[in-house]
């Protein structure tokens, strides 16, 4: 067990388990580029003050996984170990996230490169520069939790067993299912289509706010959602935030989904005269 400090840059949107309850996929990049997730994280039920942002530096003891056969995934030692210490912010043209993130991981551009590798098993996790965004796409899933998942989590609750604090087994409510799953339509810089789902934390939470502000309409909230996913963040300099699933981190023949966005400024170069 080794103590981590780790800059958050990936947490993707809660989903069931019947082993941890709802549970976030958290990921993020060392000081020295290395990736790091972290699996599983019950991130609503951490107090306040352990709860993280994405691009929060945290401090954690961390364990590998010996059943999650991808290289990078750890589990926290404890929970309550999960320490914010401390904010990259956006300063100086996001300085600091362009040095960190686009200096010292690798940045992949063929989407072959990155197959292979989980195929490989030598990665899960990678950022990924598209050469061409194509479309922002959104289909239609179920709109309730399986409801098995939900009787277990509550009978788990009710003995005490998911909750060890008496107030979150009082007042915790599961975060509603998202009733639509969105995905990019890309190009590599080979040229190859692609179609990848976003299960980024970030989509989720703009559909729902935008849904309120809609009053309800499903179809309004959904292009304003594309407006910020495709039309805004095309303006900038985009990458992708890559991971694999567990399920089909093996066997699927692309394994990969984008589990968050990197909308960075381009960076404008000073014009010689």
């Amino acid at each position: 067990m080794a103590r981590e400090r780790i800059l958050i840059t990936v947490k993707t949107y809660p989903t069931l388990s019947r082993k941890y309850g709802e549970t976030v996929c958290t990921a993020g990049v060392r000081e020295d580029g290395t990736w790091v997730r972290i699996y599983p994280v019950p991130f609503r039920r951490l107090e306040e003050a352990e709860q993280y942002k994405k691009y929060d530096w945290i401090e954690c003891d961390l364990i590998p996984s010996r059943k999650d056969i991808r290289p990078e995934t750890h589990h926290p030692a404890d929970v309550k170990s999960l320490v914010p210490a401390g904010h990259m912010d956006t300063s100086d043209k996001w300085r600091e996230r362009r040095r960190l993130l686009l200096g010292k991981c690798h940045v992949f551009r063929n989407l072959a490169e990155v197959i292979a590798a989980a195929k490989a098993n030598n990665m899960s996790l990678s950022l990924f520069k598209p050469a061409r965004v194509v479309d922002f796409v959104w289909e239609a899933e179920e709109r309730e939790w399986d409801p098995g998942k939900v009787e277990e989590m509550r009978q788990l609750a009710s003995q005490g067993e998911l909750f060890e604090e008496e107030q979150w087994r009082r007042n915790f409510r599961v975060i509603p299912n998202l009733p639509y799953s969105f995905s990019y339509r890309f190009e590599d810089e080979t040229g190859k289509p692609s179609e990848l789902q976003v299960l980024d934390w970030e989509v989720g939470a703009l559909f729902w706010k935008c849904l309120g502000r809609a009053d309800g309409d499903e179809a309004v909230a959904l292009e304003k959602v594309k407006q910020k996913y495709f039309n805004d963040f095309l303006a900038t300099d985009l990458h992708f935030y890559l991971g694999t699933t567990q399920q089909w981190h093996a066997v699927a023949p692309n394994p990969w989904v984008i589990i968050g966005v990197l909308p960075i400024p381009h960076e404008i170069q000073p014009q010689l005269f």
